[in-house]
């Protein structure tokens, strides 16, 4: 009972200190526009909408289309909030990647969240190292958790970091070192590289590549292609892999480079998540915000945010555009 009684009181003062300011603008933030076609899609002067702040590291944003909200993760603090249509903030579920009673340090939170074909809630877990589903609704959230998979070859993942899922239901998901407490040097440690893997319907786990920092990852419309993140600083970059019929992925080449861009004034921030919506425009969130793609890696726009942008999502009808970003979820209305 005291236990209860003390996490009560510490999801009280910390959504005191966490505030829902829907109607407020983000005043150095801006879109800095580099092709004109990309004005059919985004106004210039749209205004950044803080929906919420006061978070440790958001991350993992996701829209409900049912429950009309917005899900995030707050990864530090192990917890997963929620946002309704009316900008009222709440804790949606806690804990939210790490379920273990031995106190821990490092990132131990939830990251990625997406849902499965199903329509369920899946986990990027970091502190259990794992890729799990909410075995709850998602209108009634309880931290019960049923494992996907937690290992490659008898080795536990480092820290799963994003995940989507094909149409056939297919789990694409990376797994760099964010997670661990003590990164690559961790002695917990046990794969020696970071991998791009598959979990087939079959069950089949396929390590599909192996990249410095994988991270965020996004199909292309048609599914001929595979966009992955790599946040690496020595070498902040997206990739783009050819997808075969087997759900395998080859040829990859070298889709956008943004190294050069890294450690600039007003460029926060390395590759991270992604989303491309119906017309395959590729939202990137990377140095200085979101990067804003055509198919074809030619750089439409940047949402310059002023902060290290994590990740992105659309609502369903793809007319708002939501990002995570440091200690803020931020929205912007797109045409």
């Amino acid at each position: 009972m005291i236990r209860l009684v003390i996490v009560s009181l510490w999801i009280n003062l910390f959504l005191l200190s966490c505030t829902s300011k829907p109607s407020s603008m983000k005043n150095d933030a801006f879109i800095e526009i580099l092709d004109d076609q990309i004005l059919d899609l985004i106004h210039p002067e749209a205004p950044y909408h803080i929906m919420a702040q006061g978070f440790a590291w958001t991350e993992g944003p996701l829209w409900l289309e049912e429950q009309q909200s917005l899900i995030f993760t707050d990864i530090p603090n192990n917890s997963i909030f929620r946002i309704d249509a009316k900008g009222e903030l709440s804790l949606y579920l806690k804990p939210s990647g790490y379920t273990d009673d031995t106190p821990r340090g490092g990132e131990v939170g939830a990251n990625g969240l997406t849902l499965d074909p199903q329509g369920r809630l899946v986990l990027c877990q970091h502190g259990d190292r794992r890729m799990a589903r909410m075995d709850s609704p998602l209108d009634q959230p309880k931290s019960e958790f049923i494992t996907l998979v937690d290992k490659y070859e008898g080795k536990r993942f480092n820290s799963p970091n994003d995940v989507v899922f094909d149409k056939a239901g297919n789990m694409y998901f990376t797994d760099p070192p964010y997670g661990l407490e003590f990164n690559m040097n961790d002695p917990a440690k046990e794969l020696d590289f970071q991998g791009i893997y598959c979990l087939k319907t079959s069950g089949e786990l396929v390590l599909l590549d192996t990249i410095s920092r994988p991270n965020g990852l996004a199909f292309s419309r048609d599914e001929k292609y595979l966009y992955v993140a790599n946040s690496d600083p020595k070498m902040a970059v997206w990739y783009r892999y050819e997808v075969l019929e087997d759900g395998l992925i080859h040829n990859k080449t070298l889709f956008f480079d943004a190294t050069e861009f890294v450690g600039k004034e007003g460029f926060k921030g390395l590759p991270d998540g992604m989303k491309i919506n119906r017309s395959g425009t590729i939202f990137a969130t990377g140095p200085g915000g979101v990067w804003v793609f055509d198919p074809n890696g030619k750089v439409l726009a940047r949402l310059r945010t002023g902060e290290a942008t994590s990740n992105c999502a659309f609502s369903t009808d793809e007319k708002t555009f939501f990002m995570t970003a440091d200690d803020y979820i931020l929205k912007i209305d797109l045409k």
